[in-house]
């Protein structure tokens, strides 16, 4: 089977790099193994919330000049600010289109987002379901919130949320009180408490009745509040609209915190890109597996996957956004580290003593965070230290940048997916002119 394009990987880079591609008429696959880390995040977009030497950032397109002095080979440093903001713009108003409204602070500032420990982390763009706190003042408008929970539900303890948000400075003069609201028919539908997840409550609250008797529960429990905080287990698909109608019922302002997986929140925005892509004509072949490819005069010729066996599969260009360790990415053994499909050439790897400090809840970022596969400016890597043409690679399995602890992960993911994107249109786009020329010359 021939492609223009094909993405091994199913995640925030491969898609957005997949989508990009359909939209510009290439002939496209996705390859994706399994679930994404889509389905263990937070739903928002992270941009920049720290550099490298720790200094939190407000404004992350102003911090990019620091961030190229301290890591030059950071993939923003690489790509440069135009390409990352036309990746991030053309994302929003992408999945505006999908239905999913992504929103920033003014003035393209960072805002925080509460998590379920009752800690604030920050980030850039946030579902229009989940409420953003000014940077500096993240109480401002608030003196009453409530944490509600849904009785019985094991993903979600307020109590612990509230007793970390009550002992911030800022929240020392705001009312914080917990609930926990039942569920209609939680009896019928509970078979074991394990069983009880968000995924099987957002299917319960789709029956307008339930949510009828769920709203007048809440106003019962909750009283008066300037904001009601619920774990997301308002759907997929239609959670904002759920929500929309909960507000009108109550008369609450509420707002969604993720939870344990699975996340709503951020199956919300994988469902909405698998849709745009495939709306777009393109193919996903969910469930598969790339197990090796074969390489000829420095470019990627064909691959070969669990599923098709020994029928390859062939394509112009080939984008690797596969992960990190946490999605099989990258694979660890006792004393090394390897790309396991193509065993591409990775940056330099300390000694194992070195991979990780020695608190896990470190101030200082663990070493094994950066690790992953050296490329280009173009992203293109390397095998055996020759450069590969026509793969690319994108996102977390790229090197020279913490995910976690700058506050980047999704950021880098669109915007290198996007930039690997417009790459491949660009030499798809030459192909036909390059043939008329030479047809032009040999009638000549």
């Amino acid at each position: 089977m021939k492609y223009d394009s094909i993405i091994i990987g199913g995640g925030v880079a491969g898609l957005s790099c997949a989508i990009r591609c359909a939209e510009a008429g290439l002939k496209t696959a996705v390859i994706a193994a399994g679930q994404s880390a889509l389905h263990f995040s937070s739903g928002s977009i992270d941009l920049l919330s720290r550099l490298p030497d720790g200094e939190l950032v407000t404004h992350p397109f102003a911090a990019f000049d620091a961030l190229q002095q301290q890591a030059p080979q950071h993939p923003y440093s690489k790509l440069g600010q135009v390409p990352v903001t036309t990746a991030l713009n053309w994302y929003q108003h992408m999945m505006s289109d999908c239905g999913v409204e992504l929103t920033a602070q003014p003035e393209a500032m960072n805002h925080l987002r509460l998590t379920p420990m009752g800690t604030f982390r920050a980030t850039w763009l946030s579902q229009q379901t989940v409420h953003q706190y000014p940077m500096y003042s993240p109480q401002q408008g608030l003196s009453r919130i409530a944490l509600v929970t849904l009785d019985g539900f094991r993903d979600f303890q307020p109590e612990l949320t509230a007793d970390n948000l009550s002992k911030l400075p800022q929240f020392s003069e705001v009312e914080i009180k917990t609930a926990a609201v039942e569920l209609p028919d939680f009896e019928i539908m509970q078979r074991n408490p394990c069983e009880f997840r968000s995924i099987d409550i957002s299917r319960v609250l789709r029956d307008e009745r339930k949510l009828h008797a769920f709203a007048k529960s809440m106003i019962q429990k909750v009283g008066k509040a300037d904001l009601v905080v619920l774990p997301s287990v308002f759907g997929n698909g239609d959670g904002a609209a759920t929500i929309k109608l909960l507000e009108g019922l109550t008369g609450f302002t509420i707002c969604e915190l993720p939870t344990m997986p699975p996340s709503l929140l951020g199956i919300r925005l994988e469902e909405a890109m698998k849709s745009r892509f495939k709306s777009l004509g393109g193919l996903l072949l969910s469930g598969d597996e790339v197990q090796k490819g074969e390489f000829e005069n420095g470019r990627l010729t064909k691959i070969y996957t669990r599923n098709h066996r020994d029928m390859p599969l062939v394509a112009d260009h080939y984008l690797l956004a596969t992960g990190s360790f946490f999605s099989h990415g990258m694979q660890a053994q006792r004393n090394s580290v390897r790309e396991p499909i193509f065993d591409l050439d990775l940056a330099d790897i300390a000694h194992r003593d070195h991979w990780y400090q020695e608190a896990f809840f470190s101030e200082q970022a663990h070493p094994f965070m950066k690790m992953g596969v050296k490329t280009s400016n173009q992203l293109r890597p390397t095998l055996k230290g020759e450069e590969i043409q026509n793969l690319y690679c994108a996102g977390a399995l790229l090197a020279h940048y913490d995910p976690v602890t700058e506050g980047c992960g999704s950021g880098v993911a669109i915007s290198t997916g996007h930039f690997v994107a417009e790459q491949m249109i660009a030499a798809h786009n030459a192909q036909p002119m390059a043939s008329t020329q030479k047809q032009e010359r040999t009638f000549a």
